[in-house]
């Protein structure tokens, strides 16, 4: 029988898609890639696969999930199978880099930023910029991980030297332009079946770790998630929350970026400054939803990627 597998390496950002596979009666299998072993001249069974693999993963210990992935998935691809969100995809997942370069491709605005290994570089790279505040990040991420804002090159420097320094897992520490919007928010624009599904307004005002997944309060304290998403007692209003009626006009480039890319599942950070320019900074082939935002709209993510992988199954019976 043909089943729907998902490739994943988190449990806690799976289970709300099985709930929703079993809820729709679909056959599914998981395949959790944190290790493993592969039979290169074995055939694939027959289904489609829908790698949920994350840039995060090391953070828990899967350092090698998403390159043991990526093996599991050229198997797939050489077979013929059926792979939603395939290599293409794993790739932008797990290089900021290779986002921003398909993003510029795509005539989509990105922050300025330079790339660079080694700390005297990561300081060069901040003198090249020029730019009187700017942050650093990981290359390769999740979470707001190694995002720290800086003021100064002074400040970068004490960091630097620090046992603060976070080291990025590939080496490649990014320096980039810091976009200060006149209010404390990005947008997360989700799309499923390259499909802008909605946007949801992220409340920036307690730091970067912006993860919207239920499960980021078990796994860290400091992601805004379910817990404290709700906060109209202290008078902040909701940390996630769905926008109504929101459909800019750059959604067209960013659907057209999700079919160059062969990416049909993704969640597209943007963030906009004093001018009203738009600015695409992180895109999520691993996306994830927060249930207090759904419940308040009606709206729910992993329900319709639950029924696009039931149409696609139904494309293979």
């Amino acid at each position: 029988m043909k089943k729907i597998y998902v490739l994943h390496e988190n449990n806690e950002w799976t289970v709300h898609l099985q709930n929703r596979l079993e809820e729709l009666n679909l056959p599914y299998e998981l395949w959790h890639l944190d290790e493993g072993m592969l039979d290169l001249s074995s055939e694939p069974p027959q289904g489609v696969f829908y790698n949920r693999l994350s840039a995060s993963s090391h953070t828990r210990d899967h350092r090698f999930a998403p390159e043991y992935g990526e093996a599991v998935l050229a198997w797939l691809e050489r077979h013929g199978r059926l792979v939603i969100n395939g290599s293409r995809a794993l790739r932008l997942e797990v290089s900021k880099v290779n986002q921003y370069m398909a993003l510029n491709l795509a005539d989509i605005s990105t922050p300025k930023t330079l790339a660079a290994v080694g700390k005297q570089n990561i300081m060069d790279a901040a003198k090249a910029l020029n730019m009187p505040s700017f942050i650093t990040k990981h290359n390769r991420a999740g979470k707001g991980q190694g995002v720290h804002l800086f003021h100064s090159i002074e400040s970068l420097q004490n960091y630097l030297d620090s046992s603060d320094f976070d080291a990025p897992v590939d080496g490649i520490t990014l320096v980039q332009q810091y976009i200060e919007a006149p209010e404390p928010y990005i947008i997360r624009h989700e799309f499923i079946g390259g499909k802008f599904l909605y946007g949801v307004k992220v409340n920036t005002s307690e730091g970067f770790e912006l993860c919207p997944a239920d499960a980021c309060s078990i796994e860290d304290m400091f992601c805004p998630t379910d817990g404290p998403s709700n906060d109209n007692a202290a008078g902040k209003g909701a940390k996630f929350e769905i926008l109504q009626d929101y459909h800019p006009a750059f959604i067209d480039k960013y659907e057209a970026f999700l079919a160059a890319n062969n990416v049909q599942v993704a969640g597209i950070e943007a963030i906009q400054d004093e001018q009203g320019t738009s600015y695409a900074y992180d895109v999520n082939t691993n996306t994830n939803y927060n249930s207090d935002a759904e419940a308040v709209a009606q709206t729910f993510g992993m329900l319709e990627l639950a029924k696009f992988l039931q149409a696609k199954l139904d494309t293979l019976n």
